[in-house]
């Protein structure tokens, strides 16, 4: 792998781990019942999608 594809991978788990954290700070704030299972659907697919990543490199 090169260093420009180490980095790209570097900037998405970045942006991965943040859209999850603020998944997770939704979820901690929602009332609705069915908008906060919305946001742990979102929340597991950003994790998922982080593993993947993470599995790269």
């Amino acid at each position: 792998m090169s260093p420009k594809e180490l980095t790209y991978i570097e900037d998405a788990l970045g942006h991965e781990k943040f859209l999850k954290t603020q998944c997770q700070e939704a979820i901690t704030n929602l009332q609705d019942q069915e908008l906060k299972t919305c946001v742990e659907q979102i929340s597991q697919k950003h994790q998922q999608i982080f593993d993947n990543f993470i599995n790269l490199v």
